[in-house]
């Protein structure tokens, strides 16, 4: 009661108020400055405190200093300007020790603590100013009240403290200014009220009472600068953060290139509208779309046309896309688009408007040209319960409407799509089939037709995958090509037959049946080469094979890379011959040692007069080119006998052996012969 009593009946309320409003604004601001403090490190965090302990030092003092203003004793009053300064220093360098103390993490307790400190600055700045406080009159002091003032100012500081650093609570911000209020105006008025002024009578000399109220206002006015200042700090640096958190925000989600969303905020906003039509009974389309000759503009008119392409193309696309429906760019030239909706026709009118757009000329520069696109759809939840397998199903319709010349979008269909789906996921186990040693070598004998002599072995390429089994290489061989594996695999065979093959004991040839792909390789000689020193093998001893097509594909290449494999002592053969191109020309033009003729001729030419017309044109050619030819496809005793009456070189199919692994073929006494020709193309 004696506190309320003195701020009621010694003070003016006025000027209390005023006080107040310094200490509530000041707190404000102080703890404010001290979270931002909290927040960073090093010179950063010193520079913060800084302003931390001049914002609270100040608005503590300018506290005090109205406050002592509103007071009246009943006798004339002076200050020291000496001891008035030195407790405004006492309070900006207490309290910025409280606070470094405050931050310092490997302390437990450090927030309190550094309360604490906070409040003996606060008791130290509020007495430092009592005894610069002159008042003509005898003062007594009351000892308990002293004691309680000190108490109240560390307890609530520490707390204060303690809740604006560890922010327990959402409210803990709050929380602690107010706990920091509480411990300034308890100190300041309890601290008052163990004083008791008995005025001098014959003193009546002392500051008159209008200016100080005066200075109340004015210590006011600059307080409040201060603690603006303060403030002004911390908006400054809140919107630099803000500045660059939207900024980095904005790169996070969006691309960089084009402005669209990318495939994080794809991917945030497709879950989202599956969850919004799992709720609402709606249905959410997928939309990828691939570009189609996009590398064209690349190629032809360099990155730079290729980025303003793309430019063009994300701004149609922006522009077009309306309620409910999202569009962004995923990457290279893959962009992906969303509609939520209830009426298929909605759902078409999108899809219509992209195709539209897509198709429509680009002008690059003097350059006007088309791109195209590939569009697939996959609609939740027929398509796929959740984003993944939407994503991947659109993606698959995509590639068939790509593959398919007559249509530029196609919509998830599972029947057509899983053998797709099956297809990529063969591509990706046989990317790993080497390095999980399921790829193996399997021989096939090859005989001389005119005296049953092994010639050699045709080396088959199999594939055990761990689940499906035996993959002929009829369906895996064409994804290898298409994925570009079939590099390493056709090394891994080249050098897996040349090194069994050296380690026999007879000189029969090798043959290799070489991939487009390899052909197009630019240091395929030098592989070729760098094979047969690693392992021994001589160079006469391997043949290997390309077809007529891949020979017509790049003439001009290709002769270049087939005379430095000449070069090297191995010979080339010609398979498949007779289903190519333009057979006469390929013999005329490309430095071929053997022709393998097609199987497909040795399966008719029992009943067929005009396959056993081919097979007799092809041998006489061969024998007027001086070319053996070998038979594929040998099956029966009639079809080796027409082959004897005809006067063919060598020959080759079940009838004169199947395909065995070679530890069967040494087994069966065949590790006298040498290894023949891997086919990557045979069944």
């Amino acid at each position: 009661m004696r506190v309320i009593s003195c701020i009621v009946t010694e003070h003016n309320l006025w000027l209390v108020l005023l006080a107040a409003l310094m200490c509530v604004t000041g707190c404000w601001v102080t703890i404010g400055l001290l979270d931002r403090a909290r927040k960073t490190v090093g010179m950063q965090m010193r520079g913060w405190l800084f302003l931390t302990a001049v914002a609270a030092g100040s608005s503590i003092w300018c506290t005090h200093f109205i406050a002592m203003l509103a007071y009246q004793p009943g006798a004339p009053i002076t200050f020291d300007p000496a001891l008035t300064m030195i407790s405004l220093v006492i309070a900006m360098v207490g309290t910025g020790a409280g606070f470094g103390l405050a931050l310092d993490k490997s302390r437990g307790l450090a927030p309190e603590w550094g309360g604490c400190l906070v409040g003996l600055a606060i008791c130290a700045m509020h007495y430092t100013g009592m005894i610069a406080y002159h008042v003509a009159g005898i003062v007594e002091w009351d000892a308990r009240y002293v004691v309680a003032s000190l108490l109240i100012a560390m307890a609530f500081s520490a707390v204060a403290i303690g809740q604006a650093e560890r922010r327990p609570y959402r409210w803990s911000h709050y929380l602690g200014i107010g706990l920091l209020v509480l411990a300034i105006v308890g100190l300041h008025f309890t601290a008052m009220a163990a004083v008791a002024v008995t005025p001098l009578s014959f003193i009546t000399t002392g500051t008159n009472p209008d200016i100080l109220e005066a200075m109340a206002v004015a210590v006011a006015v600059v307080g409040l600068i201060v603690a603006a200042t303060g403030f002004a700090s911390y908006l400054i640096d809140e919107r630099g953060r803000l500045e660059s958190f939207e900024r980095l925000q904005h790169l996070a989600l969006n691309d960089a290139l084009t402005g669209l969303a990318n495939r994080v905020s794809f991917n945030d906003r497709l879950d989202h509208e599956i969850e919004r039509a799992r709720e609402g009974g709606a249905m959410t389309a997928v939309i990828v779309i691939d570009l189609d000759r996009f590398k064209e503009i690349n190629d032809l008119r360099g990155h730079a046309a290729g980025d303003q392409a793309l430019k063009i193309i994300a701004r149609r696309l922006a522009k077009l896309t309306g309620d409910g429906e999202f569009v962004a760019r995923l990457g290279g030239d893959e962009f992906a688009a969303i509609k939520q909706f209830k009426d298929q026709n909605e759902l078409l009118g999108l899809v219509s408007r992209l195709e539209k757009s897509l198709f429509e000329p680009l002008l690059l520069d003097d350059f006007e040209t088309v791109t195209g696109a590939s569009i697939g759809v996959a609609v939740y939840p027929r398509d796929g319960a959740d984003r993944e397998r939407l994503v991947s199903n659109a993606d698959l319709a995509m590639y068939r409407a790509k593959n398919d010349v007559a249509r530029a979008v196609c919509f998830y269909e599972s029947a057509m799509d899983e053998t797709a789906r099956a297809r990529r996921a063969l591509a990706t186990d046989l990317r790993q089939a080497i390095e999980r040693g399921e790829l193996t070598l399997h021989y096939q004998v090859q005989t001389s037709v005119s005296t049953g002599a092994t010639c050699g072995y045709e080396a088959l390429l199999r594939w055990t995958h761990p689940v499906h089994g035996m993959i002929p290489p009829a369906e895996f061989i064409p994804i290898a090509e298409e994925n570009g594996s079939i590099l390493a695999i056709g090394e891994w065979v080249l050098r897996t037959a040349c090194r069994q093959a050296a380690s026999w004991d007879k000189g029969h040839k090798i043959a290799v049946n070489l991939s487009p792909v390899q052909l197009a390789h630019a240091d395929l000689a030098k592989l070729v080469h760098q094979i047969l020193v690693e392992t021994g093998l001589s160079p006469r001893r391997l043949e290997l094979e390309l077809t007529e097509s891949t020979i017509v594909a790049d003439k001009v290449r290709t002769l270049h890379v087939l005379r430095q494999i000449k070069a090297l002592g191995v010979t080339i053969a010609i398979d498949d011959f007779g289903t190519g191109y333009s057979s006469l020309d390929t013999l005329r033009s490309f430095p071929s040692d053997k022709i393998k003729l097609d199987r497909s001729f040795m399966a008719d030419v029992e009943r067929s007069p005009q396959a056993k017309a081919i097979i007799r044109a092809v041998l006489t050619l061969g024998r007027s080119l001086d070319i053996p030819v070998l038979a594929e496809g040998v099956e029966t005793h009639v079809q080796l006998t027409i082959l004897q009456v005809e006067g063919c070189n060598e020959a080759q199919g079940y009838f004169l052996g199947r395909p065995k692994p070679i530890d069967q073929i040494l087994l069966t006494g065949a590790a006298a012969h040498s290894l023949a020709e891997i086919d990557l193309s045979a069944a």
